[in-house]
């Protein structure tokens, strides 16, 4: 079996021009525009890491400027990958929105020439200050994981996106600026993380510049750009066809989760820059910086005939200067190593690969495989030019089999052959890296660590294609992708992913049992391989039990699923717990689920996660049964409700009439809601009258930025950004006596234990006196923050303003979360 190192490998050498995304998607086929900013990038020995703590921090302009204008290389070092934000085009939210943002993070790249990293850190949600961030994230290990991206991508300049100074921001953000100061110096220490260069050497970075602008100026003061280096980044690029500003607004509207689609603008744009470290600049970002290949020892003789391949090269007949590029490639692999040798020689593979119009491709006839299958495998090769070409051996690195072809590859003439491959026993499941051991709060765990800093993981099997241009060798490796043409949207791939023999899905996250009544508990059995022969048992809670004990399992064909139902009778005490399904096959027990994440966006993505729920035994009274909810952003609180007995409808804006919504016990609008759907401003007055006749309307947070209405309530009402970030901070009791404390159950501190991520956000910060307020609490060393419950009678109903963070505590099956929600949809019963 060939080595996952070998594997990992061939996925490091891809962080250069023209190469394959590592999960499928549509090929990028170069056009001649293309090819001759490639060809001038090949003249380039630069590089630019930009370091900031989430999707969406980075400064797409700067990138592209960067990467395409200067052609140098241009990473950009996330230290998160967002899991602690909101989602605004689905329900995932955790690790599952961060595998989102990780992928629109590439889509952007792919889209502005940039490279992407990550550390470990995870964005366990908003941080106000970097010291409370530093006790979250492992310091140590975050600082280590940016040396080693420097260390292997070698940055002649950082740039931060925020300053080191703790100010009136996220405390993930000064916490990147900080980690960005101490990597400058610890990348160049060998005593620091020495573990590192095994596989790395020390790297001194020139300097550190903060990505200022008048942004971070505070409200009243003027922006002072006297002291500062100012690049103009709003240049056109007539061989992109557009501006700076436009490949960045295409760029960042990838991040589609977090609604950030933006237009693109013309004209003149200077980004600022502050020095920070290292040698100081007052001209420009790589001031004293040799970029070309006058930095090699030897170097002249390549960039001679690189700059003779640039003059000759003929958009109209690319494949012509193939000759003088195969010359440098003789050059260049006769240069001593040197830290730009590896990237160059790649880079220049690349362009000659573009220059044929050399097509490669390995694809199966599924997109999913398990462990000891044998994965029938097509191989294509096209040369579209007239230079000798010869595909000589073809190298399955998943599977120990090689298969020798010498064959000429003749103009436009495709050769195909398909290879049965037999996987190994012990491959592993392409379960993302980063979620494969479970790590803490602020850190995911990884094992490997030659996988620390990659967005993904390398492809789960690659091919590699030897052959050889007028008698030179070369290698290409490609990963085996699956595609489909669908009749509406053609040509579609799909990521090869290896997968468990069985899946099971418990279909509800959260079981809630409000008494000792018994619940069903469903499991859905998915087959990942054919002929399938088991048995499905629940794990439960100690005193807990499930009748029947099991069920027999059995599936003839891949892709077929059955469901079954247990009837699970709650232990006699109150208790937080979980309940797994395993199914076990041939003496082996599989405990892991199923989870697609498919966006039209992003590539398709699969995830194995433990097949587990989270099992609640709580004292809840309720009064009332129906609810109407408004989705907003998406939120999973409607299922929450279900769980402890409600029927709730999801409403659409057009319901919202006062006359039918006389028929619900309460209505809660979803969070965002009044950000995110804007003829909500037109049906306001219709909550307002169902209010006055009785009904209680439950509002969520919403941001105070973009407010469909700045009337939520029946009395004014002003949103700030305020937040109680700390998960357990003390609550206080303002009106102790109120019904939403007490009916119809006693709420008491007990009823804030077990919350997570944070207490509440985007709380009022002025309201009207008649909204009471309920509950007041602050994360350490602040203000009471008193705006987070509040209440006030309107007509004979009641209008609550909430930002306490229902919307994940409910999901998450905190007891005290139930209790208190119940009681403030009971306020009309």
């Amino acid at each position: 079996m060939t080595s996952f190192r070998v594997i990992l490998g061939a996925c490091l050498s891809a962080w250069v021009a023209f190469a394959p995304p590592v999960q499928a998607q549509a090929p990028k086929k170069p056009n001649a525009a293309d090819i001759r900013l490639a060809l001038e990038k090949l003249n380039v020995l630069g590089s630019v890491l930009y370091l900031a703590a989430h999707p969406d921090d980075e400064n797409t302009r700067l990138i592209a400027y960067l990467a395409n204008e200067r052609k140098l290389r241009a990473g950009y070092l996330s230290l998160t990958r967002g899991d602690g934000g909101q989602n605004l085009i689905g329900h995932e939210i955790r690790e599952e929105l961060g595998l989102i943002r990780t992928q629109e993070l590439l889509q952007a790249r792919r889209l502005d020439g940039g490279e992407q990293f990550f550390t470990r850190a995870n964005d366990f949600g908003f941080s106000k200050n970097p010291a409370e961030t530093f006790t979250i994230w492992d310091r140590d290990q975050v600082l280590a994981d940016a040396v080693w991206v420097i260390r292997k991508f070698r940055p002649d300049v950082i740039v931060t996106r925020f300053s080191p100074e703790p100010g009136n921001t996220h405390g993930h953000h000064t916490a990147s600026a900080m980690i960005a100061l101490e990597a400058f110096t610890a990348a160049a220490d060998p005593k620091r993380f020495p573990e590192q260069l095994k596989t790395v050497e020390p790297w001194q970075v020139k300097r550190v510049f903060w990505n200022t602008s008048s942004f971070f100026v505070a409200q009243g003061q003027k922006f002072d750009d006297s002291n500062k280096l100012k690049v103009e980044t709003g240049v056109y690029n007539p061989l992109l066809g557009k501006s700076y500003n436009e490949v960045a607004a295409e760029s960042r509207s990838m991040h589609k989760s977090q609604g950030f689609g933006s237009s693109g603008s013309r004209g003149e744009a200077i980004e600022y820059f502050e020095f920070l470290k290292g040698e100081p600049a007052k001209t420009d970002l790589l001031e004293g910086v040799n970029t070309s290949w006058a930095r090699v020892k030897g170097g002249e003789s390549v960039s001679k005939l690189l700059q003779d391949a640039l003059k000759q090269y003929n958009p109209a007949q690319p494949s012509a200067i193939v000759p003088t590029l195969l010359k440098a490639k003789t050059a260049l692999d006769k240069l001593p190593a040197n830290p730009y040798k590896e990237v160059k020689q790649q880079e220049l593979a690349n362009v000659i690969k573009a220059c044929l119009g050399l097509y490669l491709e390995a694809s199966a006839r599924d997109y999913t495989a398990v462990p000891g299958d044998q994965v029938s495998v097509q191989v294509e090769a096209v040369n579209r030019s007239s230079v000798q070409v010869t595909l000589t051996k073809v190298e399955y690195l998943f599977g120990q089999k090689d298969t020798t072809v010498q064959q000429p590859l003749a103009i436009s003439k495709p050769w195909m052959a398909r290879t049965n491959v037999t996987l190994p026993n012990t491959m592993a499941y392409s379960q993302p890296y980063w979620l494969q051991t479970p790590g803490t709060t602020g850190m995911f765990k990884v094992e490997d660590a030659a996988l620390i800093g990659l967005p993904e993981n390398p492809a789960a099997a690659q091919v590699k294609i030897h052959l050889t241009v007028q008698g030179l060798p070369f290698a290409f490796t490609v990963p085996v992708v699956y595609k489909r043409t669908d009749p509406v949207e053609g040509e579609q791939y799909r990521p090869f992913e290896i997968t468990p023999p069985v899946f099971a899905n418990l279909t509800e996250k959260v079981y809630v049992f409000a008494d000792a009544t018994s619940k069903p508990v469903t499991v859905k059995v998915r087959a990942g391989d054919n002929n399938l022969d088991g048995q499905l048992t629940l794990r439960l809670p100690q005193g807990w039990k499930a009748s029947p004990a099991s069920f027999p399992v059995k599936l003839s064909q891949k892709g077929e699923e059955q469901q079954f139902t247990f009837q699970v009778v709650p232990g006699a005490s109150q208790t937080e717990s979980i309940i797994g399904a395993a199914v076990t096959v041939q003496g082996k027990t599989y405990t892991q689920g199923l989870k697609t994440i498919a966006y039209n966006h992003i590539p398709t993505q699969t995830l194995f996660p433990e097949a587990v729920s989270k099992a609640v035994k709580l004292d809840l009274k309720r009064n009332g049964q129906r609810i109407g909810y408004l989705m907003g952003a998406g939120d999973e609180v409607p299922a929450s409700l279900q769980q402890i007995g409600y029927n709730v409808d999801v409403l659409r804006v057009e319901d919202l009439s006062a006359a039918n919504l006389q028929k619900y016990d309460a209505v809660v609008t979803g969070v965002r809601a009044y950000n995110t759907l804007d003829r909500l401003r037109f049906q306001q007055p219709q909550l307002m009258e169902y209010v006055r006749q009785g009904g209680t309307l439950v509002v969520q947070y919403n941001v105070s930025n973009g407010l469909v209405t700045d009337k939520l309530g029946p009395y004014s009402l002003k949103l700030s950004s305020d937040r109680v970030t700390v998960e357990d901070a003390p609550v206080k009791f303002l009106k102790p006596n109120h019904p939403v404390l007490n009916t119809p159950n006693k709420i008491t501190e007990k009823d804030f234990a077990g919350w997570v991520q944070e207490r509440g956000l985007y709380f009022p910060s002025q309201w009207a006196p008649e909204y009471e307020a309920i509950i007041s609490s602050n994360d350490p060393g602040e203000s009471p923050k008193d705006s987070g419950l509040l209440v006030a009678k309107y007509g004979e109903g009641h209008f609550v303003y909430t930002g306490y963070s229902f919307f994940r505590e409910l999901p998450a099956g905190v007891p005290g979360a139930y209790r208190l929600f119940v009681n403030i949809l009971s306020l009309g019963n």
